[in-house]
């Protein structure tokens, strides 16, 4: 018997057609927690390519998940030893020496990122092919043109990258001592530890190595053989204009930041720059061949001053005299054959230094494919005597 005071329930609604069961929602997965990894206590000997490596970055190296700030506790504790004796943090550290670790409770490193074996493999044969010298502390290479020595915008494939094939199993590669431009062809050192790296960068650095570049340039410099010393700033000039400004035919050109300008002598960012040259062929008065020893160190030092000399180097793109016609009407005598690869003729041919393990690295490069069709096209002997020797040391 139906109760006339209580309402009937009401019937369900049928879903419509165009009804859609709710999305069903899920948890946020959880991020995975690091793995730990337990150590006992360790008494590790500091190996020879850790030679003068500060404590906390020879943990950093051993151990790369550790807490800086756990180290220093640790240290602090006493708990760290050198030789049996405490030690900070900062405290340098020499080759045999013993460093006691105490039990750690680390995360597990993450697994590296592993190269294709087929691209490792192809990476380890292109530098193989490179080598002019080596020994067990440094590759000296012949570095091709077009191959940028680092990476950049844009830039995939570099020779540092390449490097990265010839790891040891503990992550360990070789180092770059210094550089040379994408478009420079010719000698490159590189060292197969840290610290020879650095023994290596302080020969640099103490102007005790002797470079030799050669270059073909447009027109004949005077004198036969000189000096060109300049100061040198990046390219924003006129205060850092960047934007069109008229160029010396009325045409509109932009300001190249990535070039280096003459500079005057306290200017922002200028520094001095010093290269000696010397003629070893011409063919007057259309192009000569420049032995050229830079003795600084400078970015693109040795184009800038082909350039500041009114001679700059065939083929180069941000020095050059820039459009044919242009060029052609500046001076219709120092034509370059259209024979003449437009590619930059400018390679770093020797290098010697003294070797940090005693005696003398002395390294010739061949001239690439381009430079020699150059040499062939002009009868430039390039067995024939380089008067740079001759240049002053400093």
């Amino acid at each position: 018997m139906i109760n006339p005071r209580k309402p009937a329930a009401p019937a369900a609604r049928k879903p419509k057609p165009m009804d859609k069961p709710a999305a069903k929602t899920t948890a946020p997965e959880k991020e995975k927690e690091p793995v730990k990894v337990a150590t006992g206590v360790q008494n590790l000997a500091v190996t020879e390519d850790e030679d003068g490596m500060r404590l906390d970055r020879w943990f950093k190296r051993r151990f790369p998940t550790l807490a800086l700030s756990h180290l220093a506790k640790i240290c602090r504790k006493g708990e760290v030893r050198l030789d049996g004796k405490r030690v900070e943090t900062a405290s340098r550290i020499a080759t045999g020496q013993s460093v006691r670790v105490p039990p750690l409770s680390v995360d597990a490193p993450k697994a590296p990122a592993v190269k294709k074996p087929a691209q490792s493999e192809a990476d380890q044969r292109a530098i193989k092919d490179m080598v002019l010298l080596e020994d067990r502390d440094l590759m000296v290479l012949n570095k091709p043109f077009g191959l940028a020595v680092q990476g950049g915008s844009g830039t995939k494939i570099h020779l540092d990258g390449m490097l990265a094939s010839l790891a040891n199993e503990r992550g360990e590669r070789p180092v770059l001592v210094h550089r040379l431009d994408r478009d420079t062809s010719g000698v490159l050192l590189i060292a197969k530890t840290r610290k020879m790296a650095a023994d290596l960068g302080e020969i640099f650095r103490s102007r005790s190595a002797k470079k030799i570049y050669w270059a073909l340039v447009e027109g004949v410099p005077r004198p036969a053989q000189g000096r060109i010393s300049l100061y040198l700033a990046k390219g924003e000039a006129m205060g850092d204009q960047r934007g069109p400004i008229k160029g010396r035919h009325g045409m509109e050109e932009r300001r190249d930041i990535e070039k280096m300008r003459v500079a005057k002598h306290g200017d922002e960012d200028a520094q001095h720059s010093l290269t000696y040259y010397a003629i070893v062929d011409k063919l007057s008065p259309r192009c000569a061949w420049l032995s050229m020893k830079p003795m600084t160190g400078r970015t693109h030092q040795l184009r800038a001053h082909a350039e500041a000399i009114d001679c700059p180097i065939v083929g180069d793109p941000k020095y050059g005299h820039g459009d044919e016609d242009r060029r052609r009407r500046a001076d219709p005598n120092r034509n370059i054959p259209d024979g003449v690869d437009q590619k930059l003729h400018l390679l770093a041919r020797r290098l010697i230094l003294p070797h940090p393990r005693g005696g003398v690295v002395d390294v010739t490069a061949p001239l690439p494919a381009h430079m020699k069709r150059s040499w062939e096209l002009f009868g430039f002997d390039a067995s024939q005597y380089d008067p740079i020797l001759d240049a002053p040391e400093e």
